[in-house]
């Protein structure tokens, strides 16, 4: 099939690049000339893994092309895919400008029949919104082209999007008409070779499967991470907690583990975005509120545990900080847990010496830390450790997982740890001599 992603985050990129993988000819469009030109070379903007590979096999083949030519990629096409942007506005509905200004676009140029898919994340009635915009620019050019316009949410996380798209566990795609749902099926064959994650379903409806399903993890987020801060105060193991509510089939083991808080595009975004939508449906979303209030003082909780141990006034103090990535396995520093554990060091007058294996150059950004001077950068996550007074571990990236300890304890000022992923055993940092304090012990 002919197909036109427009957007090159890393939605639009890894949808484009998976697309191009089975066969499809995919053309990824994006006004940023700087992006396209990046992705023409074969190294894609952001850190997605495996993305490269996709890209650098795909435009070889041919089936991959990259361009700024919004125009002819819409008439070259018989799919489009929306997938930009949908920031949250003030009052913490989504920002819905990207997807109608593509949708104007779409209406302003198109020659033939087409299939408009929303891939972003949008709010209900936003497939009824595009195809309103679409059919509006046609009656001003007085055509009358027929098309559809279909809801299909991605369910992609960040690290692990280019697997997830070629193995989904579910494909949802809504539409109150039936013959571009066939399409969308025939589309997504190749990937849906177990049966039973195909779900078809009407515009409305899928247009929630997205919401809801942030917002369920979400919530069990932050319920896990509650009562980790419970089991603290009690003097209890969180993690032989988790253990054993995760063997419980109801509950499962997922989105259990105890941590600084969530962040990244979508968790906070996504949670905002369905409690605007609630309230304007009359509906006070109350535990979601509470969600994303619980999820604020959680990401307080490690710089809480290090002013515990060295006095509210950290002037002169040193502290290593490995870990600033929301997750690991990206770069994006979106509503990272890691930005408040700095900011509470540096506000109580520490210093801060950081190491995190690809999102630094994200954090000396303005968005970010930008050239602050209480903050250095170290390229070996030992070398970020010299002189420092203790170390937090904020992402739970795999090479902090069995990290030499020795080198750790030497390297510090003093061997104190606090850990905000439980990634160590307290018995184990007993016997190497370091003191040891995390979230949920």
């Amino acid at each position: 099939m002919k197909i036109a992603v427009i957007g090159t985050g890393y939605v639009g990129s890894v949808t484009g690049a998976c697309f191009a993988e089975m066969g499809n000819t995919v053309v990824c469009v994006d006004k940023d000339e700087r992006k396209i030109a990046q992705f023409e070379s074969g190294k894609a903007p952001l850190h997605e893994k495996g993305l490269d590979e996709l890209v650098v096999k795909n435009l070889k083949n041919g089936t991959l092309s990259f361009t700024t030519d919004f125009d002819g990629a819409v008439r070259g096409s018989d799919i489009l895919f929306i997938a930009v942007g949908t920031p949250p506005s003030e009052d913490g509905s989504a920002d819905l400008s990207h997807v109608l200004a593509v949708a104007d676009g779409i209406g302003s140029c198109m020659d033939h029949e087409l299939i408009v898919v929303d891939k972003s994340t949008v709010p209900v009635g936003t497939a009824a919104l595009v195809s309103g915009r679409i059919a509006a620019k046609l009656a001003e050019r007085g055509e009358d082209i027929p098309f559809s316009v279909v809801s299909n949410p991605e369910f992609l996380a960040q690290g692990t999007a280019v697997k997830d798209f070629l193995e989904p566990s579910r494909v949802v795609v809504g539409s109150d008409d039936p013959k571009p749902l066939e399409t969308m099926r025939e589309l997504y064959g190749p990937f849906m070779r177990r049966e039973g994650r195909f779900f078809a379903m009407d515009a409305k409806t899928a247009e929630i499967v997205k919401y809801a399903s942030n917002c369920f993890l979400a919530v069990k987020i932050s319920a896990a991470n509650e009562l980790a801060n419970i089991c603290s105060k009690a003097g209890a193991d969180y993690e032989n907690v988790r253990k054993a509510m995760g063997a419980d089939p109801r509950i499962g083991e997922a989105f259990l583990y105890a941590s600084a808080g969530f962040g990244g595009s979508c968790f906070p975004k996504d949670v905002k975005a369905l409690i605007r939508t609630a309230e304007d449906l009359g509906y006070d979303a109350r535990m979601l509120r509470e969600t994303l209030d619980t999820n604020e003082r959680q990401k307080h909780v490690l710089g809480g545990m290090v002013a515990d141990r060295f006095g509210d006034d950290l002037s002169g103090k040193v502290f290593a900080v490995w870990g600033l990535a929301f997750k690991a396995g990206t770069d994006d520093m979106r509503e990272s847990p890691a930005i408040p554990v700095v900011n509470d060091l540096i506000a109580k007058g520490a210093t801060v010496r950081a190491y995190d294996p690809e999102a630094m150059h994200m954090a000396k950004t303005p968005d970010y830390f930008g050239d602050n001077p209480s903050i250095a950068y170290f390229d070996d996550k030992y070398e970020a450790l010299e002189g420092a007074d203790a170390m937090l571990l904020v992402t739970e990236w795999k090479e902090f997982r069995t990290p030499d300890f020795d080198r750790i304890r030497e390297a510090l000022r003093e061997p104190v740890i606090f850990d905000g992923r439980l990634l160590y055993e307290p018995k184990r940092m007993a016997d190497l001599g370091i003191e040891y304090r995390s979230i949920g012990r």
